[in-house]
């Protein structure tokens, strides 16, 4: 009985190779790995020239010069509101969305196919027609952004609801415990970290189809500024805005991370 307990704690421990993170500085691995992706990309833009890829200092000199003229802030600003605005009610949409078509398995199997065809279909087809009935206002954008976040965020949820620890929810019936309870105890807290990750993958459509809206309709924020760098061949500044898209990505990205560990907690304190 004790191997058998020794066994199933080792299973129970995240699969890894090589030493642990806990036995490592993780800080000084990623800042070696920060110097060799700079020294790259100096080597790069000496070999293939400074017309094409700037070199590290440049692309500093340029940040410098866009950020004193005052055109950067407000393009991140008006980045901001479209990608928010479109994230947070895609989320709002996908997630109750979900969880009703996992819980609701004929509810949910009737919705599937249609689901799985829209989730494969290019949401930038149907720029043209969200300009003719929004125009090509901070509605449009808002719109086009929920179409990109949508349905990694829905799809990730379903996929949890359904995912549900069977034997324990047959436990639970036979305990006594109603549908509801069943999915609020049961269901809902063993989806969270499949749902997280749906709005992870939710969130760096959401930044993509935010560049793309901004392109398409009304020539504005950052992607109005990578259109305007880019068709100018200004290289430098080129990379100043991309790497600020990579930073707003980064910091979503870590944002949800610690929305995880902080729901996980308290799923198992609970």
């Amino acid at each position: 009985m004790a191997a058998v307990d020794a066994g199933s704690s080792v299973t129970k421990r995240r699969p890894h190779l090589g030493p642990r993170l806990s036995q490592v500085n993780i800080g000084i691995w990623r800042a070696l790995v920060g110097f060799v992706l700079l020294g790259m990309w100096a080597l790069s833009a000496k070999f293939v020239g400074d017309n094409f890829i700037p070199t590290p200092f440049e692309t500093a000199k340029a940040a410098v010069q866009i950020f004193s003229d005052g055109a950067v802030p407000a393009a991140i600003l008006s980045t901001m509101v479209v990608f928010v605005c479109g994230y947070v009610l895609a989320s709002f949409v996908a997630i109750p969305m979900g969880l009703l078509m996992g819980g609701f398995r004929v509810f949910g199997a009737a919705l599937e196919p249609y689901v799985d065809a829209l989730s494969a279909m290019p949401r930038v087809s149907f720029i043209p027609l969200i300009i003719v009935f929004l125009g090509l206002g901070y509605e449009a954008k808002i719109c086009v952004v929920f179409l990109g976040a949508i349905m990694p965020i829905l799809i990730n949820t379903y996929a949890g609801v359904l995912n549900s620890d069977a034997d324990l929810i047959e436990m639970a019936r036979a305990a006594g415990a109603s549908d509801a309870q069943i999915f609020q105890k049961i269901m809902l807290p063993g989806a969270l970290p499949y749902i997280i990750a749906g709005m992870r993958v939710g969130a760096a459509l959401a930044l993509i189809n935010t560049v793309v809206a901004e392109l398409y309709t009304a020539v504005q924020g950052l992607g109005g500024l990578l259109s305007i760098y880019g068709n100018s061949f200004r290289m430098a500044p080129y990379f100043v805005v991309v790497f600020l898209l990579a930073i707003i990505g980064l910091v979503t990205m870590q944002t949800l991370k610690v929305l995880e560990r902080r729901l996980t907690k308290g799923r198992r304190r609970a």
